[in-house]
């Protein structure tokens, strides 16, 4: 019989230890990926919570409404929905020739990119006055390889893109009131000098 107990008594005591371990390892996991910062919403506290976005292309404006509101507890609407804020974008690319080979034929393009865009709050307030991001990359060229170098510039315009899109999110971020006092206003950012070719 006090066997039998002992059996019934360390079963039990195993059961409650694989429990609580068990909880334990959940536990430390929760914190681990709060410790990384791991959450689908609440990155950026924006100080508009109702956005308005107006021009840009739908492939970059569908970018931004994906990380605006997955990033932030911010929601994307109409102009005419009563938003706190609108964001007025513009963007343009082009091309430059970088260099000609002996016959005179462009065998090297640089590749430009520009984002304008300029933030007015719902009563007017000039919260982000015209500014702009400029980027550019380099491309190869041949004409036996027409095809495949305008694939491929497209592919470098749309990264351009991206990486315009991710840089203004941050940008939003700056703003920390709706009513900005005076001295406070978030400033203007523009390009200063034609930016560096860039490496191969």
């Amino acid at each position: 019989m006090r066997k039998a107990k002992g059996v019934d008594v360390t079963g039990k005591a195993v059961e409650k230890g694989v429990s609580r371990r068990s909880f334990l390892a959940l536990l430390g996991g929760a914190a681990a990926l709060s410790a990384c910062g791991f959450q689908l919403r609440g990155q950026q506290d924006y100080a508009f919570k109702r956005l308005a976005i107006t021009g840009g292309t739908p492939q970059m404006v569908a970018r931004l409404e994906r990380m605006v509101q997955g990033g932030s507890d911010t929601v994307i609407v109409k102009p005419f929905e009563k938003p706190d804020a609108t964001l007025n974008l513009s963007e343009g690319q082009g091309l430059r020739t970088l260099s000609l080979n002996a016959q005179g034929v462009v065998q090297e393009y640089e590749l430009v990119y520009n984002l304008n865009y300029s933030l007015m709050g719902a009563d007017g307030t000039l919260l982000i006055p015209p500014s702009a991001i400029a980027l550019n990359r380099s491309m190869t060229y041949s004409d036996q390889y027409t095809l495949a170098k305008s694939q491929e510039s497209t592919l470098l315009y749309n990264d351009m893109r991206n990486d315009a899109v991710d840089q203004l999110t941050r940008r939003l971020a700056t703003v920390r009131s709706l009513h900005p006092a005076p001295g406070e206003q978030t400033p203007g950012v523009t390009p200063r000098a034609p930016l560096p070719v860039p490496p191969l």
